[in-house]
């Protein structure tokens, strides 16, 4: 293993253990950081993953590694990462032994633009790193009334936290036409579509009013993008997604163990049928779409390593791609105050999805097209083997 191969994989092995563990931090640094000008800022329009609430706090999102990984901030006061301001610079800290200086990520020109109703486009597709947004639809979910929430997901706690304060609502397909417009524009080239759960009929009719209006803004049939869509009981649904132009499409199972989903998901069950529908599902919409078109994600640390790896085994067998992100038990969430695996165990299972990928022939350009972010650990290892990340391209 190449010298520059070594250092970016101690550098992953950082961003793995800082986003697992969060970053501690005296707010009070960020003061003269020009959060909302130069960089950007964190703008909560579904989920907030930070380990403590901050209504009156300003975040920067994230920061990038001396060789180009991008590293989510996450705060969490109790955690041995920090970051300290120190004669003009910033610096990752573990156990105030300095790592290395950062550079928080800048802020997309887009985002000072509003869209034709005076809607801030910050608020309507936040930029998530390397060309790709995400637009949330909705900053709710209606299982909420049913009590039947997902028991990881702090969506509607978020929205009561933040919402009003930031001007976060409900998006019209205009608003969302002209914001990934803008976006694009400016070199963005992915967008994934999402948000709460609502009536399927509704679903789909607003998703392809989105499509719609995402062409007509950007000129572009195939605008790359993913939509994010709950089982439907009528399968041949999926195919209208097809149909009107998305690249991709997401059927998030979050737990592979059937009991482990039940328990979970609730609302997942009681809506859109058991796990085997769910299942059949995602194996017709990989038939639809093609293989590496589709992906599911699994909450990784909830049930045992070894059932999420025989997920992505499966799925991978199906030309269905697994995103495992790191479970961080949110604020707001049914299991705020439990503990996700430890660093170690979530980069072990990055790093055997990352192999499984490979052996199933997933590309770079599919593992991207599919993902909300570009930036989850699988992403990283095929960019450090791939010689993808900047570094790779400068230094021998």
């Amino acid at each position: 293993m190449s010298e520059l191969k070594q250092q970016l994989y101690k550098e992953l092995a950082i961003k793995n253990e800082a986003s697992v563990e969060g970053i501690a931090v005296n707010p009070a640094i960020f003061r003269d950081l020009d959060l909302g000008g130069a960089y950007q800022e964190q703008v909560h329009t579904l989920f907030e993953m930070d380990h403590e609430q901050h209504d009156d706090i300003a975040f920067p999102c994230g920061f990038e590694s001396p060789n180009g990984l991008k590293i989510p901030f996450q705060w969490d006061s109790k955690s041995d990462y920090s970051i300290t301001l120190e004669d003009g610079g910033y610096f990752l800290n573990k156990r105030d032994k300095h790592l290395f200086p950062i550079d928080f990520f800048k802020r997309p020109d887009y985002y000072r633009n509003s869209t034709a109703d005076g809607t801030r486009m910050s608020t309507i597709a936040p930029y998530n790193q390397e060309g790709s947004i995400i637009s949330a639809y909705s900053n709710e979910c209606a299982l909420k009334d049913k009590g039947e929430d997902c028991l990881f997901c702090n969506a509607n706690a978020t929205k009561d936290t933040y919402a009003e304060k930031e001007g976060i609502f409900w998006k019209n397909p205009q608003q969302i036409g002209e914001t990934v417009a803008a976006a694009y524009r400016e070199g963005a080239r992915h967008v994934t579509l999402t948000g709460g759960f609502i009536p399927e009929r509704r679903e789909v009719d607003y998703y392809l009013d989105v499509a719609e209006a995402i062409q007509n803004h950007t000129g572009l049939d195939d605008f790359n993008g993913t939509a994010v869509i709950g089982a439907p009981r009528d399968l041949k649904v999926i195919d209208k997604y097809k149909e009107a132009g998305f690249r991709t499409l997401a059927i998030n199972i979050e737990c592979w163990d059937k009991n482990y989903f039940k328990t979970i998901c609730p609302g997942k069950v009681s809506n859109c049928g058991s796990w085997e529908h769910w299942i059949e599902a995602i194996e017709y919409a990989a038939s639809v779409f093609g293989h590496g078109r589709v992906r599911s994600g699994i909450v990784a640390g909830i049930e045992p390593k070894e059932k999420t790896l025989e997920g992505i085994e499966y799925f991978a067998s199906k030309g269905v791609i697994t995103l495992t992100g790191a479970w961080c038990a949110n604020p707001g969430s049914a299991l705020e105050g439990h503990r996700t695996p430890e660093p170690a165990w979530h980069f072990d299972l990055a790093k055997k999805a990352a192999a499984i990928a490979r052996k199933a022939g997933f590309s770079y350009e599919q593992l991207y097209d599919t993902a909300p972010s570009p930036t989850f650990l699988v992403h990283d290892i095929y960019k450090i083997e791939d010689g993808l990340l900047p570094a790779s391209v400068t230094k021998p």
